[in-house]
């Protein structure tokens, strides 16, 4: 097929209307469709002429099996002639793909090059190159849309190894740092890959473990695929597994907690906010000012309460309001102890 831009696109465009039971196309209606469509798909400057149209009716009639298909041309209420298959069901297209699927398609890719270009993306762009080159169309190349994503995070060059090995089910030895700075060599059996707040997390079972670990990439020190024998994933249902969490912390058994009923009350500012952006699934409005959340406290969930300053209160447990409020004094003096110290020094 010709390569000119959009080539492959105003051949389904065409291909639908000539396959179209409930519609007749004349030359000018066929024109007008393939322009619309192009103008959707790329904007102004996009469409064709006359000559151009012509050329791809040719171009398709030379594609058609020889005496098998025909592109016919009756006479339409006497003076026009319009254009259909013979036989009206086929498609010079194996996939089936309408023009509303070429267009989301479009989109698909437009939004997985946003994705693109980070040093855990190398496979994404070879998808996003087989799409366009499978399908003959391009991303728009407005920047429309952008995702927030830290480049400097460490780690994100292991991402794709690491969901290949998830995926096949490779047994990995990973040199690992903790937020203690302790840093230890483990065999690592991976079932899962997660992210939260911008950063991933692999999901796996230690050897000689009966419970899961999590491991931040941007912890991982190395890490290698062995050949050794791998566990199979039967501890853990990963459809379930966070639903009772914010976050990725699910407390170990021995030290397992109870889902609890949190309520939190926000001023009227920030209530909006949280309404229209839920903290948890199990988030439920109270009030005009309070809302609950049934989860089980962790440190994740301190945090997300404390990115909210001075907007929100914690009302219910009374153990947990008493917590952080214990917390919030904490700070608050290690500010008011700077603050005596610099009077005491001037």
């Amino acid at each position: 097929m010709p390569s000119n831009k959009n080539a492959q696109y105003r051949y389904r465009v065409l291909n639908d209307c000539f396959r179209d039971k409930m519609h007749r196309y004349t030359f000018q209606d066929l024109l007008d469709k393939v322009n619309k469509c192009l103008y959707e798909l790329g904007g102004s400057g996009s469409e064709i002429k006359t000559r151009q149209l012509r050329d791809d009716i040719a171009a398709i009639r030379n594609m058609l099996p020889k005496h098998e298909v025909y592109l016919e041309t009756p006479i339409l209420e006497g003076k026009k002639c319009y254009y259909q298959y013979d036989p009206v069901d086929y498609s010079l297209f194996d996939d089936d793909l309408t023009i509303e699927d070429v267009q989301k398609l479009t989109s698909t890719i437009d939004m997985l090059k946003k994705y693109s270009g980070l040093p855990s993306t190398t496979w994404l762009e070879e998808v996003i190159t087989n799409l366009e080159l499978r399908f003959g169309i391009k991303a728009n190349p407005e920047n429309l849309v952008s995702f927030g994503q830290n480049e400097q995070l460490k780690g994100l060059e292991f991402l794709s190894i690491l969901i290949d090995a998830t995926i096949n089910h490779s047994t990995l030895e990973l040199s690992y740092k903790s937020s203690k700075g302790t840093e230890s060599t483990e065999t690592v059996y991976p079932y899962h890959m997660r992210q939260y707040n911008n950063r991933w997390f692999l999901i796996g079972r230690k050897k000689g473990k009966t419970e899961v670990d999590n491991f931040a990439l941007d912890r991982i020190q190395h890490f290698k695929v062995i050949n050794a024998p791998f566990v199979p994933n039967d501890i853990a249902d990963f459809s379930k597994y966070f639903n009772d969490i914010i976050g990725v912390s699910v407390p170990r058994k021995d030290a397992a907690k109870d889902v609890e009923t949190i309520v939190l009350r926000f001023n009227p500012r920030r209530i909006q906010y949280v309404l229209t952006k839920p903290i948890h699934p199990s988030q439920i409005r109270i009030n005009d000012t309070d809302i609950s959340i049934k989860v089980i406290p962790t440190r994740e969930l301190y945090q997300q309460i404390f990115s909210f300053g001075p907007d929100v209160e914690v009302i219910e447990p009374q153990y947990f309001r008493s917590e952080f409020a214990k917390k919030i004094e904490e700070s608050y003096n290690k500010y008011f102890t700077v603050q005596n110290s610099c009077i005491t020094d001037f």
